[in-house]
């Protein structure tokens, strides 16, 4: 797949972050979009062609010595222009405008009004009524670039929608793509659609049958390996890679022991007595639990179980023989190039487990066709190959799996308690009709030991929090509120049925400040 099979949308990424999202907003609308850095934007539009053009915001000033700037091809390039934000900015200071500083900034909802017609507000956003939009900017636009007109202004923001219809340029001081930009999607379908004239050409259908093909014509007849960890993303890549060569994949599936209850029978089920896809199935849990056993770090336990996947799956691929190829399912946010201003590295939040130094190691090619695809996207593949919702539908789970959800050590015993626990969690999510939702909820089996009563007798076990949040990428999060009934049900549940737990707590943090996961 690429942009040349598709109309195409580019979106130049100024180090916004939210960028994403707009890329989201635009997949929604089966438009096909790509997200380049600024920096390599011009070679990106070379390679596309695409029908239009989105400028990102970003956290950048375009005032400073070595703000990112708009490459001069993309202004020749004779396609509509959409700014947001810093996009805004730096759009006016190309053509001739002027940006100045700290004046009345901008943070969080504002209230929009609309002044005059306009394109990418046609149908949509009437002249006099107002809309709630977000604003995030410190500095904002004074003079406009000749040729352009203000269509719409908020309090902070006088330039607020500025555009020039005869060159189909627009730009916007808000974000359009944050959830808190409650019509904001309609401006984009706007652009995309009736100013760039995109049909929205990208479908699941399409993206089979043509992944099918590339497939086929990258592998031949040569065979393929794919570590398979039950997720979704690794089924649906293996049910759609079975479905292009058949009996040449074979699946390799590492159960580390740290895997939900009776997940690891789940998957040999699906994959090798449903789809028939070759299996193997290697049982490892007691080398893992064994090396884990007494680390405390998670970084260290990631790390471990990392070098121990590979270890065993390099081990399994030579008794397979002969594969040219491996499958991964990695998705578009792993390979999107981060944006960076001082040319460091970004901050590292933790590492993260998949089985990217296979290739290196193993000298085998690589099959990536999820790689374009969003998570909701992988979703929508894995229903049109006809993935049970059972495994589409499912929250995502950790490569390391239990282990970073049992902060401190982790043993065999507490990895049984935990399974319990968590089935029990979602055993009631689901009953209550609440599972779907929900972005992830698991239980997280703490390193601290309370005292309690059960009958006559005192205990002294482990306390179990239970975590679920709200999201739309995983990026940001709220927690879930569930009911105190619904939570008084399930601790009672997990009391009575998991020996070695006297205790549940509910974890009501968002993120940020806090992670998702707890380790």
């Amino acid at each position: 797949m690429t942009a040349k099979d598709h109309q195409a949308i580019l979106i130049v990424d100024f180090g916004s972050q939210v960028t994403q999202l707009i890329a989201r907003r635009l997949r929604e609308l089966n438009v096909y979009c790509e997200i380049h850095p600024f920096s390599s934007a011009a070679s990106a539009l070379k390679d596309m062609n695409p029908r239009g053009i989105i400028l990102s915001g970003g956290p950048a000033s375009v005032l400073d010595e070595n703000a990112p700037h708009i490459d001069q091809a993309l202004l020749d390039a004779n396609v509509p222009i959409l700014g947001i934000c810093y996009g805004q900015q730096a759009l006016c200071m190309a053509l001739g405008g002027n940006v100045e500083a700290g004046l009345d900034a901008e943070y969080g909802r504002a209230t929009l009004n609309i002044d005059k017609p306009c394109s990418i507000f046609s149908g949509e956003w009437a002249v006099g009524e107002e809309q709630q939009v977000w604003m995030s900017h410190g500095d904002r636009v004074t003079q406009i670039p000749e040729g352009f007109e203000v269509v719409a202004t908020s309090a902070g923001a006088p330039l607020a929608v500025i555009a020039n219809e005869e060159k189909r340029m627009w730009a916007v001081q808000f974000h359009p793509e944050v959830h808190h930009t409650p019509n904001g999607a309609e401006l984009y379908k706007n652009f995309v659609i009736d100013i760039c004239g995109c049909t929205g050409d990208w479908t699941m259908g399409a993206y089979r049958e043509q992944a099918i093909q590339q497939i086929r014509d990258q592998v031949g007849d040569a065979k393929v390996i794919c570590g398979l960890s039950g997720g979704v993303d690794s089924s649906v890549a293996a049910v759609l890679i079975h479905e292009a060569i058949g009996d040449q994949l074979t699946c390799i599936f590492v159960d580390h022991g740290l895997l939900r209850l009776n997940e690891a029978e789940e998957v040999v089920n699906l994959f090798r007595d449903h789809y028939n896809i070759p299996l193997v199935h290697v049982d490892a849990a007691d080398e893992f639990l064994g090396e884990l056993d007494g680390k405390s770090d998670p970084e260290e336990k990631r790390k471990i179980i990392g070098r121990l996947f590979i270890e065993t799956f390099d081990k399994e691929a030579k008794k397979v023989g002969g594969a040219k190829f491996l499958a991964q399912g990695t998705l578009y946010p792993d390979v999107i190039e981060s944006v960076s201003f001082t040319g460091g590295p970004s901050v590292t939040i933790k590492s993260h487990h998949n089985v990217g130094g296979l290739p290196e190691k193993m000298d085998l090619k690589l099959v990536e066709p999820l790689r374009e695809l969003f998570k909701d996207e992988v979703r929508a593949l894995g229903r049109e190959l006809g993935l049970p919702e059972s495994f589409v539908g499912r929250h995502p789970f950790p490569g390391p799996g239990l282990a970073i959800r049992c902060p401190g050590g982790v043993n065999k015993e507490k990895a049984d308690i935990l399974r319990k626990a968590d089935a029990i969690y979602l055993d009631e999510i689901r009953k209550s009709g609440q599972y779907d939702k929900i972005w992830q909820a698991f239980a997280v089996l703490l390193p601290v030991q309370t005292v309690g009563v059960m009958g006559d007798g005192r205990t002294y076990e482990f306390v179990c929090a239970l975590r679920a949040v709200t999201s739309v990428d995983g990026m940001t999060a709220d927690f879930y509120q569930f009911d105190m009934d619904f939570l008084g049900r399930t601790a009672t549940r997990i009391i009575n049925e998991v020996k070695g737990i006297n205790r549940v707590v509910y974890d009501v943090t968002s993120k940020p400040p806090g992670t998702i996961e707890w380790e």
